[in-house]
C-alpha cells in the first residue's frame, strides 16, 4: 500500500471512530484484536444496508424466503460440511518474531509491492503461481515463492520461516449444565449450513418450487490469526447469504445469472462500476464447481466483497448420509428429452455470499471524501463529506431551526413528526447554522432543512443537498415528499 493510499484509509478509520460509526471492542480495556462495535450511526448505516439486500432477494424475487437459523448446530453439521476436516487456512511463523502470518497475504502483499513498482507483469505472474500452488496444496512449493521472491517478516525484517502448516479457523465451546457432561460445539463459520439442515422445512412448509432460494442473514465466526485491514476481516463478523436450489445441469446457467445479478445490485447503489471486477478462483473448494469473487477496488487495493459459488449437490448429500434423511426433491415439471417427469433428485445449489462489514466499509471508502470549497469572497474552505448513498444513509433528514426562539422550534418540531415515520430524521439547534451542515456533512446526511422567519410568512423552508452544497427554497409541505423520492 503506497503512502498515499495508506493516509487515505487511516483517515477513513479515524473517522469512522470520530463520528460514532464504527469502535474498538471493549475498548476501556485496550480492546479485543479483530473485534469491532458499532456506534449509533454505524449500527443505522448497516441496517440499512442489511434491509436493502434483504429487500432485493426476498421482495424483489418471488421465489426467495428468507429464514433466520441459530448459531448453534449439532457438531455432526460441521462433520457433514467438511468444515472439521478442511476449514483450514495455510499459516507461517517468522522464528525471529514469533509473528503468524497467512501464507496468501504475505504473497499478496509483495505483488502489491511490485505493482507499486511499475511491475505489474511480475506481480500478476507471482499471484497465478501462488494460486496454482494452493490448489494443488504444495506447501513446499509456496515456501520456496517466499525464498525466491525474498519476502520477509515485517516486524523482523528476516526469512526464518518455519515449515508452513494447515490452522483450522473454527471456534469450539461446550454446551451443558455441567462441564464433565457437556459436548463440544462450534460457533458457525458461515451461515449457508443453517440454510441447508431446513431445506426440506422450507421446501414443504412454503411450498417452494424449484428453482428458488432461501436467504438468511447472520453472524459468523473465524479464528482469524491474521486479522488485518480495519474491519475487513474479523473475528465476529456478519454475512448476508442466499442459497440457490437449481435443476442438476442448469447450474451454471442460474451461476452466470446471479453473478450479474448480483454486480447489478451494487451498481444500483450508485457505485462506479470502474471500482468492480470478476476475479474466477483457481483453487476451487472441496463443494465447488466454479467460483468467483466480486472484488471492489479499496484503499488497500482490490478484495472480495461477495463471492458467487456452484455448491453442487454437495451440501444436500453430506447431509443426507450424515442424518440418514432424504434430502430429495420431487419435480414435477415434464423433461422434454423423456417426456416424463424429471421425478425425484437432490437439487444442486448456487450461492450468493456478501459480507456486511465488508460492505460497510466498502460504503465508507465510496463516500469518504475531502473537498477544498471556493467561497464567495476568494477565501477557501474545506469539508469532509461522507457521500452515503441517500437510500442507505444513517440519516436522511436533519432539521435545523436557525435560532432556538420565536416560534422556529416548533414548526421544525413539526416538521419531525411529520417525517419520522417514514425515514430518518435528526433534529439539531445547537450551534451556527454552517457548523451544522459540516456536521451533517461528516456523517452523510443527504438533506439538511433549515427553518428560518420567512418561513412563519410564507411556509417556505431552505433544504441543502449535501453533495452539491445547493440551497433552495420550497415548501414546508413538500420536504417529505421530496426526501422520499430520493430514498426509494
Amino acid at each position: 500500500m503506497s503512502t498515499a493510499t495508506e493516509n487515505t484509509f487511516q483517515a477513513i478509520i479515524s473517522h469512522a471512530k470520530e463520528y460514532d460509526f464504527v469502535f474498538q471492542s471493549s475498548e476501556i480495556y485496550d480492546g479485543l484484536s479483530a473485534v469491532y462495535d458499532y456506534g449509533p450511526y454505524g449500527s443505522e448505516l448497516k441496517k440499512n444496508i442489511k434491509d436493502f439486500w434483504w429487500k432485493s432477494m426476498t421482495q424483489m424475487h418471488q421465489n426467495i424466503v428468507g429464514i433466520d437459523a441459530a448459531i448453534f448446530m449439532h457438531p455432526t453439521t460441521w462433520k457433514a460440511s467438511g468444515h472439521v476436516d478442511n476449514f483450514s487456512d495455510p499459516m507461517i511463523d517468522n522464528k525471529d518474531s514469533q509473528k503468524r502470518y497467512r501464507v496468501d497475504h504475505l504473497i499478496e502483499a509483495k505483488a502489491d509491492q511490485l505493482t507499486e513498482a511499475g511491475k505489474e507483469a511480475e506481480a500478476k505472474a507471482l499471484i497465478e503461481s501462488m494460486e496454482q500452488l494452493l490448489a494443488a496444496e504444495d506447501f513446499v512449493g509456496l515456501k520456496q515463492l517466499l525464498t525466491d521472491h525474498q519476502i520477509v517478516c515485517s516486524v523482523s525484517g528476516t526469512s526464518n520461516w518455519t515449515e508452513i502448516r494447515q490452522f483450522n479457523l473454527m471456534f469450539s465451546t461446550q454446551l451443558g449444565s455441567v462441564a464433565e457432561d457437556s459436548d463440544t460445539i462450534y460457533l458457525r463459520p458461515e451461515t449457508a449450513q443453517g440454510i441447508f439442515v431446513n431445506f426440506l422445512n422450507v421446501q414443504k412448509t412454503a411450498r417452494m418450487k424449484i428453482p428458488f432460494g432461501i436467504a438468511q442473514t447472520g453472524k459468523a465466526f473465524r479464528n482469524e490469526i491474521v486479522a488485518r485491514q480495519f474491519i475487513f476481516r474479523m473475528r465476529e463478523f456478519e454475512q448476508m447469504e442466499m442459497q440457490f436450489f437449481v435443476r442438476p445441469g442448469t447450474q451454471m446457467e442460474w451461476y452466470n445469472y446471479w453473478k450479474e445479478e448480483r454486480l447489478n445490485w451494487h451498481l444500483s447503489l450508485g457505485l462506479p462500476a470502474s471500482k468492480y471486477r470478476y476475479h474466477d478462483h483457481v483453487k476451487l473448494a472441496h463443494y465447488a464447481d466454479a467460483a468467483l469473487d466480486i472484488e471492489y477496488e479499496f484503499p488497500f487495493g482490490f478484495k472480495e466483497v461477495e463471492g458467487i459459488h456452484s455448491r453442487t449437490d454437495f451440501d444436500l448429500k453430506s447431509h443426507q448420509e450424515y442424518s440418514k434423511k432424504k434430502q430429495q426433491y420431487f419435480d414435477n415439471d415434464i423433461d422434454e428429452t423423456t417426456g416424463k417427469p424429471f421425478g425425484n433428485y437432490i437439487p444442486y445449489v448456487v450461492e450468493t455470499s456478501i459480507g456486511l462489514d465488508r460492505m460497510f466499509l466498502l460504503i465508507l471508502s465510496h463516500a469518504y471524501t475531502e473537498e477544498t470549497i471556493n467561497k464567495e469572497d476568494g477565501t477557501t474552505d474545506s469539508r469532509v463529506v461522507l457521500k452515503i448513498p441517500a437510500k442507505i444513509a444513517p440519516n436522511k433528514l436533519a432539521i435545523l431551526p436557525l435560532v432556538k426562539k420565536d416560534g422556529l422550534p416548533e414548526i421544525a418540531r413539526e416538521l419531525m413528526d411529520d417525517c419520522k415515520g417514514s425515514f430518518k430524521c435528526f433534529y439539531e439547534e445547537k450551534d451556527a447554522i454552517g457548523k451544522r451542515y459540516r456536521r451533517q456533512d461528516a456523517i452523510g446526511t443527504p438533506f439538511c432543512v433549515t427553518i428560518d422567519h420567512q418561513t412563519k410568512e410564507d411556509q417556505m423552508v431552505t433544504i441543502r443537498y449535501r453533495d452539491s452544497m445547493l440551497q433552495e427554497r420550497i415548501p414546508l409541505s413538500k420536504v417529505k415528499e421530496l426526501v422520499l423520492s430520493h430514498i426509494n
